[in-house]
């Protein structure tokens, strides 16, 4: 598990459509042309982090945690990377899957 992670191994992202058709928010970083998942130590840092994320409109977003291992897996499964964000959405850390 990675060192930012508390023991417990939750982490934060934003689910789209909640509770339906859910799936992670991904985002695309242009500089490096990498799609990520952005996850979040705190729910608070996710939250602030909101309104900077490129979201759909028409679409319910929800901030929910996750086990770490878990979105990893996911991650990789599909071609994305994780990156751990700060509230100013500033990158923490790139985790390569």
């Amino acid at each position: 598990m990675h060192e930012l992670i508390n023991e417990s191994g939750w982490v934060w992202v934003f689910v789209q459509d909640p509770g339906n058709d859910e799936r992670y928010v991904g985002q695309h970083y242009q500089e490096d042309d990498i799609s990520f998942i952005p996850a979040f130590i705190e729910k608070e840092e996710a939250l602030k982090c909101y309104s900077r994320m490129k979201l759909e409109k028409g679409r319910k977003y929800e901030a929910q945690a996750v086990h770490y291992d878990d979105l990893i897996r996911e991650a990789a499964a599909n071609g994305f990377v994780v990156f751990l964000l700060n509230g100013q959405g500033e990158i923490i850390d790139k985790i390569l899957t």
